[in-house]
């Protein structure tokens, strides 16, 4: 099986520069630890920041963010800062996706996800912590939980995969959101509220996955989980999910979370879609923190 890399020398310079730019301009000011974490499938980036180095149960373990598909840490810039300020953070560029991580092993499945994972949070010596994922990043941490549980205390999932088998629309609106993020600025906001990606406004985020077009990625889809993976999940979570997603009928995963899972709670957000961390992130800030225990 392959690896995600990109495709020459020089788009992977082009996007490394695009990268450290989007960085260092919305990466809130103050300390930023920044780690390069081997694992058997690649050596991940990881920043972290926040009131400590605390990462133990003791004081509630840090939050630690996954991003979606095609994404990385840093479509959590605006979160930073308010989650800092009450714990300690840890956002993590995932393997196999465009970022400052380097894959050298295939991921072929969730269960090699939550490998990577799990060897992650080992090597930070993260136990008791929250962990946040949007979409495949929600994914990856439902996979965790179903194989490796323990260090994870409680999940916040934002719009995540595996609950539905992603249709038509979906690919639709992912094809329809690439087109307009490379759209004259003017007409982003319009076309924001036409496919229902407030994300594609994000002017430094789609400068820099302009500048990774080339990325060969190469993970797997995020398949639908089991009733009997969902009814392993056991910890704590909470599931946000947009009324108008394009990735699944919101109402309807909400029944099946509610009938699997007993410890979860679903909130569906009126008005938002599969953005939804942009379309409303003052509220999805403030769930992280109740669902985190502060």
């Amino acid at each position: 099986m392959a690896v995600s890399e990109f495709r020459n020398d020089k788009i992977r310079d082009r996007f490394s520069a695009a990268y450290q730019q989007a960085l260092e301009t919305l990466w809130p000011p103050g300390s930023r630890e920044t780690l390069d974490v081997p694992t058997s499938f690649g050596t991940t980036r990881a920043y972290r920041t926040g009131p400590s180095d605390a990462t133990g149960p003791q004081d509630g373990g840090p939050i630690v963010l996954l991003s979606g598909g095609g994404g990385n840490s840093l479509m959590w810039h605006g979160y930073i800062d308010a989650l800092s300020r009450q714990r300690p953070v840890i956002a993590v560029d995932t393997v196999g996706e465009p970022g400052a991580s380097v894959q050298t092993a295939p991921i072929a499945d969730g269960r090699d996800g939550a490998a990577w994972l799990g060897e992650l949070l080992a090597a930070l010596d993260v136990t008791g912590g929250h962990a946040v994922g949007c979409s495949c990043g929600g994914w990856l941490s439902l996979h965790h939980q179903v194989h490796h549980p323990g260090r994870i205390a409680g999940l916040t999932l934002v719009e995540p995969g595996g609950l539905a088998t992603p249709g038509p629309r979906f690919f639709a609106w992912v094809m329809a959101s690439g087109l307009a993020g490379i759209a004259p600025l003017p007409l982003r906001p319009r076309l924001a509220r036409l496919i229902g990606n407030s994300a594609i406004l994000e002017r430094e985020l789609m400068r820099m996955i302009r500048a990774g077009v080339g990325f060969r990625r190469a993970l797997p889809l995020a398949h639908v989980l089991t009733d009997e993976e969902m009814r392993r999940v056991r910890v704590p979570s909470l599931f946000l999910l947009g009324e108008r997603s394009a990735l699944h009928d919101s109402r309807r995963a909400a029944d099946r979370i509610g009938a699997l899972m007993p410890a979860a709670t679903v909130e569906i957000v009126p008005g938002a879609g599969h953005a939804l961390p942009t379309d409303r992130q003052a509220l999805v800030v403030e769930r992280i923190l109740e669902a985190a225990g502060r």
